[in-house]
């Protein structure tokens, strides 16, 4: 996995995200959890057809702490099965990257 990732990961409401955003980055598995509230999911759920609003966290971490990132949202996350997936950084801004790793513990 690259050394740093961008997490995506859909709630149902802001105050789950804000919930699940207060553990992450007060414990240091993720540098900033950005909420965008206000977005509009269509997809199919156990052969239903669904349309439902719900808000996207944007998270920015380290790679090698996806694994413990990935409990913590299931262990506070009401979905069934959450949206969960993780993009490379390819490339960024060495200060930013940085404040990434100072903010996760290296």
């Amino acid at each position: 996995m690259e050394k740093h990732i961008v997490v995506y990961c859909t709630a149902p409401s802001r105050e789950v995200a804000v919930a699940i955003a207060e553990s992450l980055v007060p414990g240091r598995l993720a540098a900033c959890v950005n909420i965008l509230a206000g977005i509009f999911s269509l997809y199919t759920w156990k052969g239903e057809f669904c349309r439902n609003e719900e808000c996207l966290m944007i998270i920015k971490t380290r790679g090698e702490l996806f694994e413990r990132l990935r409990e913590r949202i299931v262990a506070l996350h009401p979905y069934e099965v959450p949206e969960i997936i993780a993009l490379p950084i390819a490339a960024g801004h060495p200060p930013y990257l940085g404040w990434i790793d100072e903010s996760t513990g290296v």
